[in-house]
């Protein structure tokens, strides 16, 4: 398939077939990694750990002010062993 670099506001652009994406198993939204190597543009789909999210996104999320605290889940039901 041959596409065209656009400009699109400040930023470049480069539109992929359906068919490609397909065949890429992506979707318009997935995120993707995009470097390049020895002059080419590799475009991969991103690593996920575990649905979507990757333990490293997940922690940066979490507020600077956060203080875990414990929880009281009450008596054990069952057959746990505390």
């Amino acid at each position: 398939m041959v596409t065209k670099i656009q400009k699109w506001g400040n930023s470049q652009g480069l539109r992929l077939a359906k068919q490609v994406l397909e065949d890429a198993r992506l979707a318009v939204g997935d995120d993707v990694d995009v470097t390049a190597r020895d002059g080419l543009i590799v475009i991969a789909p991103a690593r996920r750990i575990r649905g979507k999210r990757s333990l490293q996104e997940l922690v940066e999320r979490i507020p600077r002010d956060y203080k875990a605290e414990e929880l009281n889940w009450g008596e054990p039901a069952g057959g746990e062993v505390w």
